[in-house]
């Protein structure tokens, strides 16, 4: 069974040893906002999605679900 995406992102929080509180000061949230994208009463924003990417070094694709295995985040910028 695939996991889906709060499993993810809570699995890497209790990896970095982190609180709720911490990382929801980390997407500018209250805990009890971002406890709610953990525990599924809200959905996480894209912008939410690049900053933890950011934040974890992994690719969108693992914390989504489309591989099972965590790549580091490609912070490449695109020409403008």
């Amino acid at each position: 069974m695939t996991k889906d995406y709060r499993e993810r992102i809570r699995g890497l929080r209790e990896d970095k040893d982190m609180t709720q509180a911490e990382v929801a000061r980390l997407l500018q949230k209250s805990q009890q906002g971002y406890s709610h994208i953990e525990n599924g009463r809200a959905e996480l924003k894209i912008d939410d999605l690049k900053l933890l990417c950011e934040y974890y070094d992994v690719s969108a694709d693992y914390i989504i679900g489309l591989i099972s295995k965590p790549k580091p985040f490609d912070n490449a910028k695109k020409d403008k």
